[in-house]
């Protein structure tokens, strides 16, 4: 019987009330830490108008978060499985706050080696990508909804965090503030962290006539790692127009008219929907495949952000923020069940996290290029309609993908 931390289990299945028990531990603690990367995303125009830079200068302190967040959970993900997930954890909850005192210097270099290096490299990474792989290795049945729901603590920071964060700013200033939130990082971090995680069970053995079979697999009937650089091409192209609203919206609502607090709320709306939705995303992509679901994940999105030229009013901005925090909330928790469905558990720690950084990379792509067209074009439709480019892109990739997926090689150790 696989060790499961004093909770039962069933014999034909690792999972167990210790299982849903990780997963909210995992998803309460990145609640918490995404919080950081919202602050340059509430306070983009004041921390420029404070620094005298343009808005893309300090947009690429956030891009400069998503590409630490990715290379670091590739680093965190091999140092977590040496180390153990607490030690991990607990590492980046410290130099997430020590990123936030950094960047509330008040100097360029200071915002961006706080967010690249520390809240992002060191910080984030090594919490994001260590606890889905840790999270991951507690489910064999209703794995991609455990990941779907511990992925939403992004949303939960987005529901929670950015009307917080914009009273902070008004009443304090945004330095104050970045300080502020360091505190509060490090006070509900490493008590989960330290004294909550436990070590994740041993997947079941292989018995009756699989046993001792060693499997030779070409995923998708091709090399594995031409299946992975694809879903990495396609996890890149999705995540340029799903940064863009979360990057900009506080930012482009106040180009309308529209008061930064409701472009906050309206941030706070779009992550609310998110989380809703990613929960749905995660109990289709158990029945449908991880493919599937971000094909249908990844269409819902281009649609939305096609959406974001159609109107410009308060209240339409509204339903498109929600409709698009509908569609695109399960695609990056799908990738990770992809990965997991076609390869062994035991490339997962290197896998999961190479995803991860190419999809961050397309974030941090996103939301520098989103500042960039709007210096060059003095507005943000050219942004939306390139993200709507590379989204087409991202659906012609992983089509080819799912048209080759025949599912006949799903021998039961790649999903241990």
């Amino acid at each position: 019987m696989p060790d499961t931390g004093g909770w039962t289990t069933h014999s034909d299945s690792i999972e167990s009330r210790g299982s849903w028990t990780a997963a909210c531990l995992a998803l309460a603690i990145l609640a918490v830490g995404f919080g950081a990367p919202l602050l340059v995303v509430v306070g983009l125009k004041p921390i420029g108008e404070s620094l005298g830079a343009e808005r893309s200068v300090i947009a690429l302190a956030g891009s400069l978060t998503w590409v630490g967040t990715g290379l670091g959970g590739i680093l965190m993900g091999w140092t977590a499985d040496r180390i153990g997930i607490r030690a991990a954890t607990s590492l980046g909850g410290v130099m997430t706050a020590a990123g936030l005192a950094l960047a509330s210097t008040g100097s360029i270099w200071g915002l961006y080696v706080g967010h690249g290096l520390l809240i992002g490299l060191l910080g984030n990474g090594a919490m994001y990508a260590p606890l889905m792989v840790y999270v991951s290795r507690w489910f064999d049945k209703r794995r991609g909804t455990a990941l779907a729901l511990i992925s939403s603590g992004q949303y939960i920071s987005g529901m929670v965090w950015p009307p917080l964060f914009q009273r902070g700013i008004a009443a304090f200033g945004w330095q104050t503030t970045m300080l502020l939130f360091a505190g509060v990082t490090l006070v509900l971090i490493l008590p989960l962290t330290l004294f909550t995680l436990r070590p994740a069970p041993e997947p079941l053995p292989i018995t009756g006539a699989h046993a001792g079979v060693v499997l030779v697999r070409r995923p998708l009937g091709l090399p594995p790692n031409l299946v992975q650089g694809l879903l990495c091409l396609a996890g890149f192209f999705c995540c340029i127009p799903m940064a863009l609203p979360y990057s900009h919206l506080v930012a482009y609502c106040t180009d309308l008219g529209i008061s930064a607090t409701q472009g906050a709320a309206m941030l706070s709306v779009l992550l609310a929907c998110a989380f809703l939705s990613r929960q749905f995303w995660g109990w289709y992509g158990d029945r449908a495949g991880g493919l599937r679901a971000v094909l249908a994940g990844s269409a819902c999105q281009c649609v939305a952000i096609g959406c974001f030229l159609l109107t410009q009013n308060e209240a339409g901005l509204f339903v498109v923020s929600a409709g698009f925090g509908l569609g695109f909330a399960g695609i990056i928790p799908s990738y990770a069940l992809a990965i997991r469905e076609l390869f062994p558990s035991s490339e997962a720690s290197w896998r999961v996290p190479t995803l991860l950084f190419t999809a961050m990379g397309g974030m941090a792509f996103g939301s520098w290029l989103g500042g960039v067209l709007y210096e060059h074009y003095a507005a943000y439709a050219p942004a939306f309609a390139a993200g709507v480019v590379f989204n087409l892109a991202n659906l012609v990739v992983v089509g080819s993908l799912v048209l080759r997926d025949r599912r006949t090689m799903r021998l039961t150790p790649a999903a241990a």
